[in-house]
């Protein structure tokens, strides 16, 4: 036991030292020899030249360090380095070395160094029947009745020897007598002895025998052992127990709890009382293993499992069961009976998982090894066959491996983080037994993320209204992104598209917050300057590299009733709405004084102008229209009127809180002639100023008696041709029909305006920066009439 350590840590040491040379030098040669030697050679025999048999010239074995690196018995050789004989070192005993094993291998590793050279050598120790054959006893003692019948069986005690293969036990003699032969069963344990009884026996001739039971091995000589059988002759109980079959062969499975009955064997005697009852026992020579496991009822003959069966173990038990009777000299007889143990699928599959990896990217590729897996099952045959499945519903599967029971677990499929982070997969593992055993496994596999999402705006477009007026740098909106990457791939910044064209000009007055989209406005917004604009912004996620997307954002303004009403007529030279209109004093009831035009900048309610009477000298003279803003004559003018009358106009709008302007208007009344003198001069007079020409206005200057001339004869065709109406500065629609569908062209200073109602007409363009209600229409005055007339027609509002 000693020289086995020893020589196991010498091995040891070699495969160390190898393991260290290999490295250094980086190559080796190989070679394999195979020697044999007889055991129990003297110390010092040559086994066989290894330089010789590997063609290495005896001379460098030396400088080259030829010696043993490793060995199963290294203590037991030794090299010469001088001629590369390979030497016996110390007595070598087989059955030492090997015990029973055979064939006896002594491996060797020859070591050469400059260049490396590894060479394997193997010793075959040869079996020398160096042993004789031994019996448990040296003397076994019998009782036989004289009137045992011939044919009786006397199982014996088997010989061992140490040798292996022809040199064991291989035949036993018995020595010359006229009562017994001996006959040899073969067993897979050996050969046993038994003992038959041929001739009759007769107590009163013989009381005794002594027999000499030798044993013989099959060396060369061969070797014996030998033991002493004497035998009792006994004149009773002449009868042995016959067991009623023949052969018992029974199948039990491995998982037969401790107490099952596996076979119930039964023997007979025909004697009677004591000599005829029988009583069961194991055999001699049931080893104690056997013992442990089996135990046979002494009265019922129930062969009772007492230990753990198993398959894996043993899959056969042959049990030698002997029924004697209880004579005052028992007869016995022996039966064996074979155990056949069936294999029971008692074993699950049990799984190993190896090289796990608990996370992947969501951007692997189909076939991706997520893990490997190893399944063992201890049963055999279809019980240890095994198969392993995961569910089909999730994008993994098992590949099988070129090793049996080895499985990869890859990716089948494409990985979305954002449809599923996370896999709990189950494996299963099935073997074929009937009923099948299983097993399952779960392992999780998280999908990382990667940056594959653009940024997702709530709306798109977005739309926001905001009142004008607004407060510079106050809260107006926020617009909101997400991302279904995770972590710094779904942080998201905001920021404002500023490109220098045409659309994106109104970006300066905004600004917006990075972090949660929230945008501020950095000056008041004018309904009246801009109504609507729009503007990108960009969300931003924080990957690498970074994904952005846009979303269009269109600004409506609100419009607030922030401007006043603006009275364009009257307005007199200083620009107050203050105005004189001379009327004649014979006009009819229903003569259009004149007409208050204003406009209001707002738009809606908030632009819708109303007009009415404050202040009037006399209120059944003149009449207003609230939505046209003329002033009409409510009866004929009688000589107890006063010449000059005094109207405050007030104009304003319909906003929730409304804003108003007054215009003065001064009504005199004349006689018909100055009222038509004063007609033409404010006409001659508005031309030049309409004309805007220096030339024309001295020409004007230097005629003022032509022109009052040509005044005088105007009014005298006027009055020839006996028109109802006068002259004015306004006329009226002949189609009106008093509703707030109208609209009425104006003139003032070089621009002309069309002032509109509820109701525009179609084809009407509103000029952004005008007011809602006053569009600009080109300037068509007739210049060779030298007056300008304001049309009223009829209009639709969309």
């Amino acid at each position: 036991m000693e020289q086995r350590k020893r020589s196991h840590q010498l091995e040891l040491n070699a495969k160390l030292a190898f393991i260290a040379v290999s490295l250094l030098f980086g190559r080796a040669v190989w070679a394999q020899i195979r020697y044999s030697i007889s055991e129990e050679q003297k110390d010092g025999a040559a086994v066989g030249n290894i330089a010789k048999d590997l063609g290495i010239d005896h001379r460098i074995l030396k400088e080259r360090g030829f010696r043993i690196v490793s060995t199963s018995g290294e203590s037991m050789f030794i090299v010469n380095q001088n001629d590369g004989v390979l030497y016996v070192n110390g007595k070598i005993d087989r059955e030492e070395v090997c015990e029973r094993s055979t064939p006896c291998l002594i491996n060797l590793k020859i070591a050469l160094e400059n260049p490396l050279e590894i060479h394997y050598v193997t010793v075959e120790i040869l079996d020398v029947n160096d042993h004789s054959p031994r019996f448990p006893e040296i003397e076994k003692r019998l009782e036989i009745g004289e009137s045992v019948l011939p044919g009786a069986r006397y199982p014996l005690q088997a010989a061992r020897d140490p040798d292996s293969g022809s040199n064991s036990v291989q035949t036993y003699k018995l020595s010359h007598n006229n009562h017994f032969r001996l006959e040899v069963k073969d067993r897979e344990d050996g050969k046993i002895p038994i003992l038959i009884l041929h001739k009759p026996l007769d107590r009163e001739m013989t009381k005794n025998i002594k027999l000499v039971l030798t044993a013989l091995d099959g060396g060369r000589p061969p070797k014996s052992g030998s033991t002493e059988i004497l035998i009792d002759v006994l004149d009773i109980n002449d009868n042995v127990p016959i067991f009623t079959k023949e052969s018992y062969t029974v199948v039990l499975n491995e998982n037969a709890p401790v107490g099952t009955t596996v076979v119930q064997v039964n023997a007979t005697d025909l004697d009677e009382g004591q000599n005829g009852q029988v009583v069961y026992a194991l055999g001699n020579n049931v080893n104690d293993k056997l013992r442990e496991l089996f135990q046979v009822n002494s009265v019922t003959g129930e062969i009772i499992v007492t230990g753990l069966l198993d398959f894996e173990v043993k899959d056969i038990y042959e049990i030698d069961i002997q029924a004697s009777d209880k004579g005052i000299v028992p007869l016995a007889t022996d039966k064996t009976v074979i155990i056949k143990i069936v294999d029971v699928n008692d074993n699950a599959p049990e799984m190993e998982v190896t090289s796990f990896s608990s996370a992947i990217p969501e951007d692997s590729r189909p076939g991706t090894t997520v893990a490997l897996i190893s399944v063992t099952d201890l049963d055999s045959g279809l019980n240890g066959k095994i198969s392993c499945s995961v569910s089909d519903d999730i994008p993994f599967k098992l590949m099988p491996s070129s090793q049996d029971n080895i499985y990869s677990l890859v990716t089948s499929g494409l990985l979305d983080r954002e449809t599923q982070f996370q896999y709990d997969i189950t494996l299963s593992a099935k073997d074929m037994g009937q009923p099948s055993l299983s097993s399952v496994k779960t392992i999780t596999v998280l999908i990382s993320d990667i940056n594959d999402n653009n940024p997702e705006f709530l709306f798109s477009p977005y739309a926001f209204y905001v009142m004008e007026n607004n407060v510079p740098g106050t809260f107006l909106f926020s617009v909101s992104a997400s991302d279904k990457d995770s972590k710094e791939n779904a942080i998201i910044s905001y920021h404002i598209s500023r490109e220098n064209s045409e659309e994106n000009k109104y970006t300066s007055f905004i600004n917006i917050n990075s972090e949660n989209g929230e945008i501020y406005a950095l000056k008041s917004f004018d309904f009246e300057t801009v109504k609507t604009f729009q503007f990108q912004v960009v969300a931003t996620d924080s990957g690498t590299p970074s994904l952005s997307s846009n979303v269009t954002v269109n600004v409506f303004i609100l419009d607030q009733n922030d401007n006043v009403p603006v009275i364009l007529y009257p307005v007199s030279a200083n620009g107050s709405a203050e105005g004189v209109e001379e009327i004649p004093r014979n006009v009819n009831a229903g003569h259009l004084v004149t007409k208050v035009r204003a406009y209001d900048a707002d738009i809606g309610y908030n632009g819708w102008l109303l007009f009415s009477l404050q202040e009037v000298s006399d209120h059944s003279l003149f009449g207003l229209d609230r939505y046209t803003g003329q002033i009409r004559t409510l009866r004929s003018f009688t000589e107890t009127d006063e010449a000059q009358h005094k109207l405050l106009i007030l104009v304003k709008d319909n906003g929730n809180i409304s804003l108003s302007a007054t215009a003065t208007v001064i009504v005199k009344v004349v006689e018909p002639k100055e009222a038509f003198a004063a007609s033409d001069v404010k006409n001659a007079v508005k031309d030049e100023e309409e004309n805007n020409v220096t030339f024309y206005l001295i020409i004007t200057l230097g005629s003022v008696s032509v022109l009052f001339v040509i005044s005088i004869i105007v009014l005298i065709v006027m009055q020839c041709s006996k028109s109802t109406d006068y002259s004015s500065k306004y006329l009226q629609d002949t189609n009106y029909d008093g509703t707030l569908c109208h609209s009425i062209q104006y003139r003032s200073g070089d621009k002309r305006y069309m002032l509109v109602g509820p109701r525009m007409s179609i084809g009407s363009t509103i000029v952004p920066g005008s007011n809602g209600n006053t569009l600009v229409i080109p300037d068509r005055r007739r210049r060779d009439s030298g007056e300008s007339t304001l049309k009223v027609r009829p209009c639709h509002f969309f």
